[in-house]
């Protein structure tokens, strides 16, 4: 059963890897991948902490422990699992990026992606729209950008979006 879901994903990421090669697609896969890189969450959590005093603080704090929840099951997965990025294991693969580390799986940018967008959808669901396709879209660009099969995008939303929900059941 791992062999088949393991060709499958392989089978996904050329797909996926190849229909992004156009030059726009690699513009849009670069750019989102890079607003997933984390400054972006702090920087938008202490504007909604200075826009609403109610609301901004909460999710501020709520984002800290979701991230105290979320990172250190995502190290222990990666250096526990292992996974070779596809770039390393698949000839004829190159990362249109440098990886931030050497494991595939999971995807440290779809899960901090998927666990902003849970919360955002929580505390302003007038925006959950929007961070969900921008979550979904840092998670595209990790795959088309050869650093991670569809399998670690959706584990690492699986895991962000479990630490957002877990966060939220421990405060709420």
């Amino acid at each position: 059963m791992w062999q088949q879901l393991d060709e499958w994903d392989r089978q996904c990421f050329w797909w996926l890897n190849k229909a992004g090669g156009h030059p726009g697609a690699q513009w849009w896969a670069r750019n989102l991948s890079r607003s997933g890189d984390g400054a972006g969450y702090a920087l938008f959590a202490f504007i909604a902490a200075g826009y609403d005093d109610r609301l901004g603080p909460q999710l501020l704090l709520m984002l800290l422990l979701a991230y105290a929840i979320e990172l250190p099951l995502y190290w222990l997965l990666k250096t526990r699992l292992r996974r070779q990025r596809p770039c390393q294991a698949l000839a004829g693969c190159q990362a249109r990026v440098n990886p931030h580390d050497k494991f595939s799986l999971p995807s440290g940018h779809s899960a901090a992606a998927f666990l902003f967008a849970t919360l955002l959808a929580w505390y302003i669901p007038a925006l959950a729209p929007w961070g969900f396709i921008w979550a979904a879209g840092v998670a595209w660009g990790r795959v088309v950008l050869g650093v991670h099969y569809p399998g670690d995008v959706v584990a690492g939303a699986s895991l962000g979006t479990c630490a957002a929900l877990v966060s939220m059941s421990l405060v709420i």
